[in-house]
This record gives structure tokens, C-alpha cells and sequence, in this order.
């Protein structure tokens, strides 16, 4: 009988590490190793790092460090990292971190479980060596698809089997000669948890160069995934007991670009909601500069398609922009954000913003104030600039004093907290379609989320269990609820019985 071997995953980061890890959970299980939800009841810890900005860091190496604290006294014999830092940094985090006993890069996933057994087995694995993956494909987006066999694409699935039953029915609009060779095939994914909802990757990568981004260089050119496999995905998903799928990728606006077809998102999308058992579609990471009429047309009136827009602002003062290579400004911003809302007035709308840019002056900074303010967004990230290795802003000049950049941020966030607090009275009296995740017994009441509101990051909402009485709720129900009360961005709504839950 083949000997027991553990792993577990611990994930940081974004919804699309989270694919990547239930890839690699995937490919695991598919080669004997055993699941494990703690880290602590594995033979081998698998951290899946975050290298985005130096929060996200110093995260993953506290994430590794309390792994490796794990083989004092715990079943755990082995810690290793993966993710984006791991690939980012590669043999530099190595030897940082000795504690690691291995360092693997996306290349190193096709054979993840060759990698662990090596480690596990007192072996040692090379340290992963970084390189610029924009140079691993062709520099036209048309040319990609062909080479991009030959490159490692976490979340894509390279690998999967065929299913066993063909599913039914492939997007219409397929564009010729991008049909699957051997027909439709399974998801090389295993979910590691039960929540109703699921992330699918989009695409990988990114073309653009904002001049403070370093993600293109370790996640290398834009691809897109083929349809079908995000169909199919999304089918297994379904039969999984997922009710809400999430589009993730750098962006998602450029969805097709590569396939010959940069609207193929608008005709992927109501593929997706007709998915039986598929209640929620949504789409994150969405460009300003990309927006293009027919996308938002999709996104406002295709039933089970939410209207949520997750817009990558960053800022609105032009002449900060224009230095951060995006494009734009607060005028245009606030039209395009009227646009959304005369087609859909409760549509849901998040950004991010950097504070703090090279050469940002006040009255930059008070431009920015003037969107925020303007822009009754549901949601707001803020970040302080910091130097990102790599990045052309690193090297600019006209760099903000650190107490600048921590006051601009100080007001920034309490700003966001206030307008996305009267956001959410706004809501008052509003009737939403709940996701029902989870019952909270301190709140005494079911937690869950509206159409815009998306995992994690915009809020929730609490159904009161004496509203709820008499309806057979659970994980994954969907109720129609009328909103009473908020505590910040957080609604609380009472359910309408005379719609009762699905």
C-alpha cells in the first residue's frame, strides 16, 4: 500500500491565487497526495505567496515563517513557497529565507508533485530562477495562442483530461479553427473549500505598462483562455455546488483580443449564465480605459449577470495618470460611471487608488478628492505609493516624503470610509437578491452578499434569523431581501417572504 503523503495550501493574495492553488490541488490529488485543511496535519506546507506590494510580502514570509515553526512540533516536515513572490524573486528569496526548504516558479507546477516528493524525501529542488516572462511569447497578441503550449499558465488548466460526457452545447460564436482538438475537457482543479462561490480565470497576464506595476514582468503577456475551457469550467463548478462565478484575471477587459475577437467576453458571458445551477455571474478587474459600449450593455441587462463594475482607477488627476502610463481623467471617469448607472441605477461600482505618486502635488491630491467624492463608488481601496522593484516609477524623480505619502493616505481612507458609509444608506429601502454563505451565531443571522458586492472586499450583508424563520436557508440559497439598517459598507436587509428563497 503506497505510503500516506499530506499537503496542504495556504493561500494570500488575489482570487486568482486562489485558482492557481486549487490547480495545484488538483494536480496533487490527481498523483496520490491527501488534502489537508492545516497546515499543521500536513507532511509538506505549500504556501502560495503574494509578491504585489510589500504588505503583501512581508505577509507571505510571516505566512512561511509560522509554516516552518510547524516542523518543531507538528506532523509538518517540509515548507515550501509558490506563488508570485516565489516566482518573482526566486533564488534571492531562497536564500532570505532558508527556513523555505523549497523555492518553485510557475514552471515548476507541471511536476509539483515530482518537486515535493524530492523535498520530502530529504532532496533538494533548485531555487527557481526569475526571468521576464513578457519575453516568453510573441509580442502580437494574435501569435500567442500556438505558443502559449509551451508556457506555463497557472489557472489555465494545461493538463486537464477528458471528460468522461462531452458537455452540451459550446459557446456560438466560437471563433473558427479555436475548438478544442479532442473535445471538451474536465477542469484539472480541486475545490478546497464548500463556499458557493468560485473564481475562474480569465485570462493571465497583462500588456499593459502602468509604470508602478511590476505583475507583467512575473506573470508574463496577456492570454486568454480559450471558451470553451471557461465553459466547462464553469459547468464542473456548478456541479460542485457553486452558485456565483467570478471572472479573474489582470484584465479582463482584453478578454479575446488574442483569440481574434475583442468582444468575445459579451458572447461568453450569457454562455455562462445559462449554466444550470450557475445563479450569479461576475466580472472583476475591469479597465476605464477599455470600457466599450457593448461590454457595459452585457453587463446591465443580461439576466444572472450582475451589474458590478470593479473599475482599475488608480487615480484622476491627468498629469498623475499620464505619469502612471493610464489614461483618463475625473470628467471622464464620472461620464462613464452615468453611463452604467442610467442603464442599471443600482449597479455596483469599486476602484482602487494610489496616493502618494512621484511628483503628485496637492492640488492633484485634491483632484482625486473631487472624483471620490463625485463618484458614489460602493467600495474604495487605498494604497500609499511605495518603490516596486523593477518598475519604471521606481526611478523617477520628484519622489513624496514617506510622512507625505502616510498623511495623504490617512485622509484618502477616512474620505473612503465616509462616502462609502453614505453609499450604503443610499441602499436603504432597496430590494436585493442575497447569496446566502454562512450563518453568523454572534449576529444571530445569515451572512451573505448582494449582485454588488463581491467576495472578500465589498462588504456583506446580515439577514436577521427571526426575518428569516420559516425559510429553509443554507450556503447557497439565494433570497430576496429588503435592506433596514448598514454598519458602514455592511447592509442589513429582512427577508420578503412573498419571494421566498431559491
Amino acid at each position: 500500500m503506497p505510503e500516506r503523503r499530506t499537503v496542504a495550501l495556504v493561500t494570500l493574495g488575489c482570487a486568482r491565487n486562489e485558482v492557481d492553488s486549487e490547480e495545484l490541488a488538483g494536480r496533487l490529488a490527481a498523483d496520490g497526495w491527501e488534502l489537508v485543511e492545516n497546515a499543521e496535519d500536513a507532511d509538506v506546507a505549500v504556501v502560495n505567496t503574494c509578491g504585489f506590494v510589500e504588505a503583501a510580502k512581508k505577509d507571505s514570509v510571516d505566512a512561511l515563517l509560522e509554516a516552518n515553526d510547524l516542523k518543531d512540533h507538528g506532523r509538518t516536515q517540509a515548507v515550501v513557497a509558490v506563488g508570485c513572490m516565489a516566482e518573482r524573486y526566486g533564488k534571492e528569496l531562497a536564500d532570505a529565507l532558508p527556513e523555505a526548504d523549497g523555492v518553485l516558479g510557475f514552471d515548476d507546477y507541471a511536476d509539483i508533485s515530482g518537486r515535493l516528493q524530492t523535498i520530502l524525501s530529504g532532496g533538494s529542488v533548485e531555487a527557481h530562477a526569475p526571468r521576464d516572462r513578457r519575453k516568453l511569447l510573441p509580442l502580437s497578441p494574435v501569435e500567442r495562442q500556438q505558443a502559449a503550449a509551451s508556457v506555463a499558465l497557472p489557472g489555465h488548466g494545461d493538463g486537464a483530461v477528458a471528460a468522461a460526457e462531452a458537455p452540451e452545447n459550446v459557446p456560438a460564436d466560437l471563433p473558427e479553427g479555436l475548438a478544442p482538438a479532442s473535445g471538451p475537457r474536465a477542469p484539472l482543479r480541486r475545490r478546497l473549500d464548500t463556499s458557493p462561490v468560485a473564481s475562474v480565470k480569465l485570462a493571465s497576464g497583462c500588456d499593459r505598462r502602468c509604470s508602478f506595476c511590476a505583475i507583467p514582468s512575473f506573470r508574463g503577456s496577456f492570454v486568454s483562455r480559450r471558451p470553451s475551457d471557461v465553459l466547462n469550467e464553469t459547468r464542473w463548478l456548478a456541479e460542485q455546488g457553486v452558485k456565483e462565478v467570478m471572472l479573474v484575471s489582470e484584465n479582463n477587459t482584453s478578454y479575446g483580443k488574442d483569440l481574434g475577437d475583442i468582444r468575445l467576453l459579451e458572447s461568453l458571458l450569457p454562455e455562462l449564465a445559462a449554466v444550470d445551477g450557475i445563479e450569479r455571474v461576475r466580472v472583476s478587474y475591469l479597465q476605464p480605459a477599455e470600457m466599450r459600449p457593448g461590454l457595459i450593455d452585457v453587463l446591465t441587462s443580461t439576466e444572472k449577470v450582475v451589474p458590478y463594475f470593479d473599475l482599475s482607477f488608480q487615480h484622476s488627476a491627468p498629469d498623475v495618470l499620464r505619469a502612471m502610463r493610464r489614461f483618463g481623467d475625473t470628467d471622464r471617469f464620472l461620464e462613464l460611471l452615468e453611463t452604467i448607472r442610467t442603464k442599471a441605477p443600482t449597479a455596483g461600482a469599486r476602484s482602487n487608488f494610489i496616493v502618494g505618486f512621484p511628483g503628485e502635488t496637492e492640488a492633484d491630491f485634491a483632484e482625486l478628492e473631487r472624483f471620490v467624492t463625485h463618484a458614489r463608488l460602493d467600495a474604495i481601496g487605498v494604497f500609499g505609493y511605495s518603490d516596486e522593484d523593477g518598475t519604471e516609477a521606481a526611478g523617477y524623480e520628484h519622489k513624496l516624503p514617506q510622512d507625505v505619502v502616510d498623511e495623504r493616505l490617512a485622509r484618502l481612507s477616512r474620505l473612503a470610509e465616509e462616502l462609502t458609509a453614505q453609499r450604503a444608506e443610499e441602499r436603504i429601502g432597496e430590494t436585493l437578491e442575497v447569496l446566502v454563505e454562512s450563518f453568523d451565531e454572534e449576529e444571530d443571522g445569515w451572512i451573505g452578499r448582494a449582485a454588488h458586492q463581491a467576495p472578500e472586499t465589498d462588504g456583506q450583508v446580515l439577514v436577521p434569523a427571526d426575518s428569516a424563520e420559516g425559510l429553509d436557508l443554507a450556503p447557497g440559497r439565494m433570497v430576496s431581501a429588503k435592506v433596514v439598517d448598514t454598519e458602514g459598507v455592511d447592509l442589513v436587509a429582512e427577508c420578503l417572504f412573498e419571494e421566498a428563497g431559491r
